[in-house]
């Protein structure tokens, strides 16, 4: 596509943004209610428009070249990224659910599924690509070092066993070919023996038998041609999926796609040498007039105040912002205020805060039984403001922007001067303001042995350094027990242990589900229908991937520190810790008991393990701290035959999640399919979300057969998926996977052609796997119903069923 079309679909992406900035800008001042379908509606309709900005965006900042447009867009991307995390907590509130359905909103806006679905942003890993593959073959080659890869130079290493089968087969294949030979040789010498039959018989013989192959051949060819006509049909109409997709036209499009990146970094190359080109040249060629100009400005000001006031003034300090503060209405009555406050003014000050901090208490103290009185109102936002001034920034300069002389995508230099004549002011301004300072004081003690007061001086003196000397508060910082290690020995150090590890590469579409399409209309009618596979992968992106990808959406949304993911096992549990980290290239620690055995012994060893996890995952952040099994580690009684220490971490795991903050771009995963055999209450402190995978539903079920078994070619189209579907109800999607790796191997996928696939040859090896069974599944939907949020649903549901009651009894 053209940079034309990337214009547009910004300016498409801004006007659905500015939209929904409107509405949000609305929704913050407007009065609580009390009608959580209200709210839902409007919050609902914001997190959808800012789902279509944030595809829209991310394609705008993969394909636009011009690098002064992709640093807005960039910070568009990233506060409307941060903007529909915020709106997906209060949507958690609204609907006490972790899964929230939008049918009748997206009915309403005419939004497409497609559009509802939130996708990867492609910089979370294109910027960082060759971080991330050297990462990787750092890994790589300290396990070969280590021993556990073999290198193919060495060729097939074979045991006795495999070459004693092997030489056996062959045997058995030669002896086969030598009889096979020797009982042609009989049959051939029995037909010699036999008599010859009578001419007249063999032209009889042979008549008929072409007449019965021409028969039997037209009909087949005839039934062939309706075949091919009938699916040639379907195919045309959409009904079926090809036997094959053309990728022609894919691939060209991805060559476009690089060429386009590759041009990216050629102009982000020009730009960045620009910038330093410009800023050179305005301070040399302007920068000693734009000294002198502040410098006559600031010394005019200075007499004009002390022609007034008949003294000198205080010239603001460099972090209050030096003379550019003066200038400003905000900096004088700044300046005046702290002119007429008296020196007694921070007692004042300190009794102040001290009402206000009480003050603060009591309405935090109030404000869940006013929430309960007022109902729901939107809550403030970090991200709204920088979306309006970005929103303002594009009016300003792009919308009205006439390009139709830079069709090469080259940085506009107007815009370069304006911002470094900016900078470069600011900078000199720092140099004037030391010179001022000096003269300042000089023109001061001056005026005071003209007026013989100096004692006033070293009241000043005085009274400054008392301001200099508080200091707030900081956070204690913990101790350094690795001061002299390097990143590399360390990660190097966790690899060898077996903590850091590479994992196999795959995409979060990978994970394959359905969405719920009519799930709200269900919630309305009172039920609570269950999620979709669809359904869990949006709340793994929302949770875990879309916040861990970018350092300033992490600093600013509301953070996930840790995350528990519960399901039967083969649900796909370890799939999606491989997709979390794959999208966001994230280095993986595995705290897993069955992992740190016997690693780190001791008290001490524990606790250098979890220092250099912690130190090594800030550092090489984002980060995944996963942990299998999470539910041993809080077991009440650990069986005798468990011989892994599960209960190590138990005191510990609390504190390493306590202490990851919005700065650490590291997240806490645990899965377990066992959740309700430990302590119920420690589980929950230490995991802040819980995701349950439930078993497969038919949308997603006959989604994934279809998936799966039509990209064999020799397959035929019309192979019907819907049943597999009903009969695989109850089956996780691991073992579905599995059944068809045995049904069709390499030499079944080659015979598809002449002998087509069979349903009954994969019901039959589905058959001997284990389903969920009905025990299980009410196991998992009792544990859920006691974590946190769901308590906080079922104590909605009983205070409604209350209300309905209260109502029906009140009418006569």
């Amino acid at each position: 596509m053209s940079h034309t079309t990337y214009n547009l679909l910004w300016a498409e992406a801004q006007t659905v943004l500015d939209e929904a900035t409107k509405i949000d800008v609305e929704q913050q001042s407007a009065k609580p209610t009390k009608d959580r379908d209200y709210a839902r509606r409007i919050v609902g309709t914001l997190y959808l428009q800012y789902i279509r900005a944030v595809n829209m965006l991310d394609q705008c900042y993969d394909q636009i070249a011009q690098p002064q447009k992709r640093m807005l867009i960039r910070k568009l991307l990233d506060a409307s990224i941060g903007r529909m995390l915020e709106l997906k907590h209060e949507l958690v509130n609204i609907d006490l659910s972790e899964y929230s359905y939008f049918d009748d909103v997206m009915v309403e806006r005419q939004i497409l599924p497609q559009e509802a679905e939130i996708r990867v942003p492609t910089y979370y890993r294109r910027e960082r690509e060759k971080e991330i593959k050297e990462r990787r073959q750092t890994i790589d080659r300290i396990m070969r070092e280590l021993g556990f890869y073999e290198d193919d130079a060495t060729g097939i290493i074979m045991t006795e066993m495999k070459a004693t089968r092997l030489i056996q087969t062959h045997e058995r294949a030669r002896q086969g070919r030598l009889r096979a030979q020797f009982m042609k040789e009989i049959r051939s010498l029995k037909d010699k023996i036999k008599a010859e039959p009578k001419e007249e018989e063999l032209e009889e013989g042979a008549r008929k038998a072409a007449l019965k192959i021409q028969k039997i051949w037209r009909g087949y060819i005839t039934r062939r041609k309706i075949r091919k006509r009938v699916v040639e049909e379907m195919l045309l109409i959409g009904m079926l999926p090809g036997a094959y997709t053309s990728v022609a036209e894919r691939t060209r499009a991805e060559e476009v796609k690089e060429d386009r990146r590759r041009l990216q970094e050629v102009r982000q190359a020009e730009y960045e040498s620009a910038l330093v080109t410009i800023r050179d040249e305005i301070k040399k060629h302007r920068g000693p007039a734009m000294m002198e100009e502040m410098g006559d400005e600031v010394r005019a000001w200075f007499m004009g105040y002390k022609d007034q006031t008949g003294k000198f003034p205080d010239l603001p300090t460099e972090e209050a912002g030096g003379s550019a503060l003066i200038f400003s209405r905000q900096g004088q009555a700044e300046s005046e205020r702290s002119k007429s406050t008296a020196p007694s003014s921070k007692e004042s000050k300190r009794g102040g805060k001290g009402k206000k901090s009480v003050k603060e208490k009591e309405e935090v103290k109030k404000r869940p039984e006013d929430e309960e009185d007022l109902g729901f109102k939107m809550s403030g936002s970090a991200f709204l403001a920088d979306l309006m001034v970005a929103g303002a920034d594009y009016e300003e300069k792009w919308k009205n922007l006439d390009e139709s002389k830079n069709p090469a995508q080259n940085y506009y230099d107007d815009m370069i001067r304006k911002d470094k004549t900016a900078e470069v002011e600011a900078e000199l301004r720092k140099i004037v303001d030391e010179q001022l300072r000096a003269e300042l004081e000089a023109l001061q003690a001056a005026l005071d042995r003209d007026r013989a007061r100096k004692g006033k001086k070293a009241k000043k003196a005085a009274k400054k350094k008392g301001r200099r000397g508080g200091k707030k508060g900081k956070k204690k910082k913990e101790k350094d027990l690795t001061p002299d290690r390097t990143t590399e020995s360390l990660f190097e150090e966790l690899v060898t242990n077996g903590i850091i590890k590479k994992y196999p590469e795959v995409s979060i579409t990978s994970f394959v589900g359905e969405r719920s399409y009519a799930n709200h209309e269900l919630r309305v009618k009172g039920h609570d229908p269950p999620p979709s596979l669809g359904d869990i992968r949006q709340v793994i992106l929302e949770y875990c991937i879309m916040p861990l990808g970018s350092p300033q959406v992490h600093k600013n949304s509301p953070i996930v520190r840790s995350v528990l993911i519960a399901g039967p096992q083969g649900s796909g549990k370890r799939l999606l810790i491989n997709a979390i980290c794959t999208e966001t290239g994230a280095t993986l620690f595995d705290l897993s008991p069955a992992n740190i055995v016997g690693k780190y012994p001791g008290k001490s060893g524990l606790v250098m393990l979890l220092h250099l996890v912690s130190k090594v995952s800030r550092l090489l952040q984002p980060s995944v701290i996963y942990i299998d099994t999470a539910e041993k580690t809080f077991m009440k009684k650990v069986p005798k035959t468990d011989k892994t220490d599960p209960k190590r971490l138990k005191k510990d795991l609390a504190k390493l999640i306590k202490g990851i903050g919005p700065e650490d771009q590291v997240i806490v995963i645990g899965t377990t399919r066992l959740p309700w055999e430990c302590d119920q209450k420690l589980l929950q402190q230490a995991y802040h979300k819980m995701i349950l995978i439930p078993r497969p539903d038919y949308a997603s079920l006959s989604l994934l057969w279809t998936e799966q078994l039509f990209q064999y070619a020799g397959l035929s189209r019309q192979f019907n998926t819907s049943s597999l579907a009903r009969l695989a109800d109850g089956y996780t999607v691991g073992s579905i996977l599995a059944a068809i790796k045995d049904v069709l191997t390499c030499k079944r996928v080659l015979q598809l052609r002449m002998h087509q696939l069979t349903h009954a040859e994969i019901i039959n090896v589905l058959c001997k796997r284990e389903p969920v069974y009905k025990e299980e599944e009410e196991e998992f939907l009792t544990w859920f119903t006691k974590t946190p949020i769901g308590r906080r649903k079922q104590k909605a549901l009983e205070m409604e069923a209350e209300k309905i009651k209260e109502l029906e009894s009140a009418q006569p």
